[in-house]
């Protein structure tokens, strides 16, 4: 067999290997339907400092899921341990933004969040809050106040910022 013929050989080896490993490969993925782009509004929330992106899906408040438009489950009440997501109510500092107790990468990241209200307290001058624990800590300090708000959101982080 000449050089050329037993490259072409190994060469229809090689494509055989791959298309089969391709085939097998798209039979383990799930069915999911036909894909389509759709617009859908992002959010920004800070995280250890950088702001991260997301979306809301859905929430076990129903005057939450009815002010927003979003789906209302609630099943998702009954969630536990899932990591905290924190909205400043009232007075807060220009840019404030949520802030997220986790985020994709961490242990303990899921796209589920228990709501937290942050308020600072009265004579105490707002700061710019963009980490979970600058918040946990100013709470210790007696400089603001977190309250839980009982509810579980279904908001996914879908880019991670720098």
């Amino acid at each position: 067999m000449t050089f050329s013929k037993r490259l072409a050989a190994a060469s229809a080896v090689v494509i055989a290997a791959g298309t089969a490993s391709a085939l097998a490969a798209t039979k383990s993925m799930l069915p999911l339907g036909p894909g389509a782009n759709t617009e859908r509004t992002t959010f920004q929330a800070f995280y250890d400092g950088h702001k991260d992106a997301y979306f809301v899906t859905d929430v076990s408040s129903k005057s939450q899921a009815t002010a927003m438009h979003i789906n209302f489950s609630k099943e998702l009440a009954g969630v536990k341990g899932a990591p905290a997501q924190y909205f400043v109510l009232g007075h807060a500092a220009a840019g404030q933004l949520s802030v997220f107790g986790s985020e994709p990468g961490e242990d303990d990241y899921n796209p589920l969040w228990e709501e937290f209200f942050v308020t600072w307290k009265a004579g105490v001058k707002p700061v710019l809050l963009v980490k979970d624990d600058q918040i946990k800590g100013l709470a210790k300090k007696g400089k603001l106040t977190l309250r839980d708000a009982h509810v579980v959101l279904n908001a996914p982080i879908v880019k991670v910022g720098k």
